[in-house]
């Protein structure tokens, strides 16, 4: 009877590791899923900056509970505005639609690796978490060159994953810039 019984058991707490398990795999599929999809959102802003004649860099921020809050591309040519930058403009849009310049518990999707003007921003504005696709090796803020988000010095930071569809990310700033060299050098020509 014992013997039964251990087997019961057993078999019951192998059913539940085996459903922990496989619930486990599922919820890591789904948010890395939820991930690559506001990547391709972010990337899809960059196509529309690449479109404006603006460096092709997206961004997109979400909430804790993953609905966007904001989303834009690069517009420093169009606004006359260094400070233009698709992280920028989509950290100023979240705080005027939720009324505060605190953004505690929002991830920002963007494909570029952010330079320290932006990182700066998101360490005010208490992001949680920061998500880049390509890295930035001349203006990098957060691995390339310097690790602003991280900086313990400083009263928060940030998560930062990089490498998201990097591949992606970086084709279309090195599409992008091709395309401007060769256009110089026809009107050079």
């Amino acid at each position: 009877m014992r013997y039964k019984g251990f087997l019961l058991i057993s078999r019951t707490i192998n059913d539940t590791v085996a459903f922990s398990v496989g619930y486990a795999i599922y919820a890591y599929l789904f948010a890395l899923m939820s991930e690559i999809r506001f990547m391709e959102i972010a990337l899809e802003e960059a196509v529309r900056a690449a479109e404006r004649g603006e460096v092709p860099v997206g961004a997109v921020l979400v909430d804790h509970e993953g609905s966007i809050l904001a989303q834009n591309g690069n517009r420093s040519i169009e606004y006359h505005d260094p400070a233009g930058h698709a992280e920028m403009i989509v950290l100023r849009e979240a705080g005027q639609r939720l009324a505060n310049y605190r953004l505690s518990g929002t991830s920002l999707y963007v494909t570029l690796e952010s330079c320290i003007m932006c990182v700066g921003a998101m360490v005010h504005a208490r992001i949680r978490r920061l998500v880049f696709g390509a890295t930035d090796p001349k203006t990098g803020g957060v691995v390339s060159l310097y690790q602003i988000g991280q900086d313990r010095r400083l009263n928060h930071q940030l998560e930062v994953e990089g490498g998201l569809m990097a591949d992606e990310c970086g084709m279309l700033l090195q599409d992008f810039f091709r395309s401007r060299r060769n256009g110089r050098k026809r009107t050079e020509g």
